[in-house]
């Protein structure tokens, strides 16, 4: 329980990283918001934390339209009185060379990983203020410090993801608002899944080869990425903020 008595917003919950996170909070004492853009998913995911005897609302939203996340971000505190915890999980996967990359597709990665996670803390602030300081936690991932073949457009966001928390964490320190990001490496979800079969690759060999380029020679799973973001959101970490926690299995030791 160690998130007892906290409620926490969760974007992209309906699948992957952001289930992980969403249910392992629950678990862990918290009242959660699944905010996601797919409908399905997110009632899924909503309705398993309650099955399990958690408590869950689901909100439909993309977080790339502040409307959205401003009526998100409204029904949380009116179904359960404060916000003390966000998660900025959702993303759009944007991959290509820089010749290939259309401008709707920098408007996309960008208008989701990187605008959309400052819409959702703009929306969240006041309320996280009203509570006397709060945690938020960006998901980013490896490929905000690293280059990777063709994958410009998603590691240039994800590295301003990286800055974004940064200078929020500067920002908001005297608000006692912490803001810290985890870096991903190999995660076996669906996101990857999508990624495998748009480029037309075999999905038992993609995940060994992915595997191999870490030291413990295997891809991670959502829950473990949960675990880490857990320690950032609780009162565990209260001395940790603008830090980013790199949880890859050794992949970028070097």
């Amino acid at each position: 329980m160690r998130l007892e008595g906290k409620v926490a917003i969760v974007t992209g919950a309906g699948a992957g990283i952001g289930q992980g996170i969403a249910e392992l909070f629950a678990r862990e004492g918290a009242k959660v918001v699944v905010a996601e853009l797919d409908e399905k998913g997110g009632k899924a995911v909503a309705a398993g934390i309650s099955a399990a005897g958690g408590t869950a609302l689901f909100h439909r939203t993309d977080v790339s339209k502040e409307s959205e996340v401003q009526a998100m971000v409204e029904a949380a505190a009116r179904k359960f009185g404060a916000i003390n915890i966000l998660v900025n999980n959702a993303a759009a996967f944007v991959f290509g060379k820089v010749e290939d990359v259309k401008d709707s597709d920098w408007q996309r990665v960008f208008g989701v990983n990187v605008i959309g996670s400052s819409y959702c803390v703009r929306a969240a602030l006041p309320h996280l203020r009203k509570a006397g300081g709060g945690s938020i936690v960006n998901i980013a991932s490896v490929s905000s410090f690293i280059a990777q073949p063709a994958f410009i457009p998603y590691n240039a966001s994800k590295g301003a993801v990286l800055q974004l928390t940064r200078c929020l964490a500067m920002d908001l320190a005297p608000d006692r608002i912490r803001v810290n990001a985890i870096c991903p490496g190999a995660i076996k979800t669906s996101a990857t899944d999508r990624h495998i079969d748009y480029m037309g690759w075999d999905r038992e060999k993609s995940y060994r080869e992915f595997g191999q380029s870490a030291l413990l020679k295997r891809m991670g799973t959502p829950r473990e990425i949960a675990y880490g973001a857990l320690f950032l959101a609780s009162d565990e970490a209260s001395f940790v903020t603008g830090a980013h926690l790199v949880i890859d299995g050794g992949a970028t030791i070097d």
